[in-house]
C-alpha cells in the first residue's frame, strides 16, 4: 500500500527538484549543440587540409575529446534526473489508481 505521506514527499520532490531538472537539461542540450560550434572552430584551424582532413583532426583534438566527456557527465545527470521523475510519477499514477479502486469497492 502506498501511503497518503508517500505521494505528497513524491510531489514536494518534483516541486523542489524542477528548478534543477531544468538547469541539468539546459546544460545538456547547450552542450550538445556546442559539440558543434566546437568542431567547425577546429576544422577552421585546419583550413589547409580537405574537409575529410580537417573532421578528422576536430573529431582527434584534445578539446573536443574533453568535450565529450563533459557532454557524457551532463547526460549521466540529466538522465538520473529524468528517471527520479518518471519513479516519482509512477508512484503517484499507482496511488491514483490505487485510491480509484478502493473508492470503487466502497460503492
Amino acid at each position: 500500500m502506498i501511503l497518503d505521506a508517500d505521494i505528497e514527499k513524491a510531489v514536494d520532490w518534483l516541486r523542489d527538484n524542477a528548478e534543477d531538472a531544468a538547469k541539468s537539461k539546459a546544460y545538456r542540450v547547450y552542450l550538445e549543440e556546442y559539440r558543434k560550434s566546437l568542431k567547425a572552430i577546429i576544422m577552421a584551424e585546419h583550413k589547409d587540409k580537405p574537409v575529410s582532413a580537417q573532421e578528422r583532426e576536430a573529431y582527434s583534438d584534445q578539446r573536443y575529446i574533453q568535450h565529450l566527456d563533459i557532454l557524457r557527465i551532463a547526460v549521466e545527470e540529466d538522465e538520473k534526473k529524468r528517471f527520479l521523475r518518471i519513479a516519482a510519477e509512477a508512484k503517484i499514477e499507482a496511488w491514483r489508481s490505487l485510491s480509484a479502486n478502493h473508492r470503487a469497492v466502497k460503492l
